[in-house]
């Protein structure tokens, strides 16, 4: 049975570890299978964006935990264009989508544009509630002193 288990946690390890957006790995652990994995996302429509999702997978279990934080930062040149081609509903787009489980339960993160305040909000949330609640993240990426930013917003003149 231990053979099992210790062939199952290599596979699992070797898989997890084809991912190329996967920037971190820790364990929580020797006596648990849950680890914390960090991976970068890039927002192809803003590529100025990097957001750095941080959340807890249980090796060998049907659903991961639902806990997740999210950091988004500037990291390149953010042009009006960009911003125009982005949904500006007050919902925003779904910009990063990953199962967490075999029973329905998904981590996506959404891209909102504030545009009264010219920023960038980035939501990182599961669509399972989870112990009365829906675990979620929120991230803020000033448009200040990119190209994209206006002294003056359509929204306050």
């Amino acid at each position: 049975m231990m053979k099992k288990i210790a062939v199952l946690s290599a596979l699992t390890l070797a898989l997890v570890g084809c991912d190329n957006k996967e920037v971190g790995d820790v364990s929580l652990g020797f006596f648990t299978l849950k680890d914390i994995k960090i991976s970068n996302l890039d927002d192809e429509k803003i590529p100025g964006v990097t957001c750095h999702i941080a959340s807890v997978e249980a090796n060998l279990s049907l659903s991961d935990p639902s806990d997740s934080s999210i950091s988004c930062r500037q990291t390149g040149d953010i042009t009006p264009e960009m911003i125009a081609s982005i949904d500006k509903s007050k919902s925003g787009e779904v910009v990063f989508k990953q199962s967490k489980s075999i029973f329905f339960k998904t981590m996506k993160v959404r891209r909102i544009y504030d545009a009264e305040n010219q920023a960038l909000l980035y939501l990182s949330y599961t669509t399972k509630e989870t112990e009365g609640s829906f675990k979620h993240s929120l991230s803020t990426v000033p448009l200040w002193g990119t190209k994209a930013y206006v002294d003056q917003p359509e929204s306050v003149k």
